[in-house]
């Protein structure tokens, strides 16, 4: 009996070695992978808080941007509103109102000129007809320049 009672004592402290040992292992691969979790959550928030800060420097750059383009349109439309207002330019005589007055001119002499007994008269006349004739002329001359 004192045989079987020390065979079973040593199967007993054997399986009792071989149970606590499993136990150990699983406890410690527990272990592992409660620490590879957390590694990985460290990882993500440290991705995270690098992806912030890089967004806070794009966020400053941009600001930084959008000032100094206010503070170049601020300088552009005070250098707009100093400027001295341009003076309308102004039109000349069109080629028939030109015309009219050289035809009137011209023909006022001619008539006057052709027409010895009443040179008055013939200045009239002859300077009505030219008046008409140079105005038709620089209206034509006119529309072939717009062209």
């Amino acid at each position: 009996m004192k045989l079987q009672i020390k065979t079973l004592g040593l199967i007993l402290a054997a399986s009792f070695l071989v149970l606590s040992c499993k136990d150990t292992a699983n406890e410690a691969k527990v272990i592992d992978d409660r620490q590879a979790v957390i590694d990985s959550m460290n990882i993500e928030m440290a991705k995270q808080k690098a992806e912030v800060a890089k967004q806070k420097s794009i966020d400053s750059m941009q600001a930084i941007v959008a000032q100094e383009q206010a503070r170049k349109n601020q300088v552009r439309n005070n250098a707009v509103a100093a400027a001295p207002a341009a003076e309308p330019k102004k039109k000349g005589w069109s080629g028939a109102a030109k015309g009219a007055v050289i035809g009137a001119g011209v023909g006022a002499i001619g008539g006057a000129v052709i027409d010895k007994k009443k040179p008055a008269q013939g200045a009239i006349i002859g300077g009505l007809a030219g008046a008409g004739l140079g105005a038709g002329t620089g209206a034509i001359l006119d529309s072939k320049k717009n062209k």
